[in-house]
């Protein structure tokens, strides 16, 4: 009986917890849309982050987003926060800018 008292109350915590996991919508992208895999990194991703990022990530923030190697070694963050839709906070990438960020971690963040 002990440990059933205990019980409860572990599972109300571990329940609440993982019930606002997935309270955002996340992108779905169409399965007959392929990647490109030869998205460049300085004329598609750079320019997107410059535009929707920095303001926050321009090294006063972590991650730091000024360059490619930090884009790089923080590219899958990148993809998991656009894609889940919670980043750039205040501001909205569109499904497009979206799809090339992700395409362009897929395809290894080429500095292209």
């Amino acid at each position: 009986m002990k440990y059933l008292s205990l019980l409860f109350p572990i599972l109300i915590i571990f329940l609440s917890f993982t019930s606002c996991q997935y309270n955002k919508e996340e992108l779905v992208l169409p399965a007959s849309d392929s990647c490109d895999s030869q998205i460049s990194f300085a004329n598609t991703v750079k320019p997107i982050i410059d535009n929707n990022c920095l303001q926050c990530h321009n090294g006063s923030q972590f991650p730091d987003l000024r360059t490619y190697e930090s884009v790089s070694q923080n590219a899958i963050a990148v993809k998991n926060e656009t894609t889940a839709k919670r980043m750039p906070i205040g501001g909205v990438l569109t499904p497009e800018e979206i799809k090339a960020i992700s395409c362009w971690v897929d395809s290894g963040a080429k500095n292209n």
